[in-house]
């Protein structure tokens, strides 16, 4: 991922923490809450590679669902976190995407991320607000 191609990693940042606004609505309308839903607060960091050395960005998690915090479409998300805390969430934007795992504990988290062999980081997450 070179810095024009930063956006897949900015993708990966609303990510870690695949549906739209209103999907997200009806999967928690259907579906038990979960301990790690909520508004999260995202922040990446690069540690190897030619991509953008850090972003941050809101992410929500619906019934241990990963989705988007924002009205943005231009990426896919697919991810979920357990009851143990353990993360794992996929992002493309068209034919880049990265890839990241880790933990939740209480109100924040942390873990790895890698889009290819381009570039890889670190992630950490802290709770902004329940469901």
């Amino acid at each position: 991922m070179k810095r024009s191609g930063g956006l897949v990693l900015a993708v990966t940042a609303a990510a870690l923490f695949a549906a739209p606004a209103c999907a997200a609505e009806r999967h928690h309308a259907r579906g038990p809450a979960h301990a790690y839903d909520g508004l999260w607060s995202v922040s990446i960091h690069t540690k190897t590679g030619p991509c953008d050395p850090s972003y941050r960005y809101p992410a929500r998690i619906v019934g241990g669902q990963i989705v988007q915090a924002v009205n943005d479409y231009s990426y896919q998300i697919s991810g979920s976190v357990v009851s143990s805390g353990a993360i794992a969430v996929t992002v493309s934007r068209g034919l880049a995407s990265a890839t990241g795992y880790g933990r939740l504990h209480g109100g924040s988290g942390g873990g790895r991320w890698r889009a290819g062999d381009t570039c890889s980081g670190t992630w950490s997450a802290m709770r902004r607000a329940s469901n």
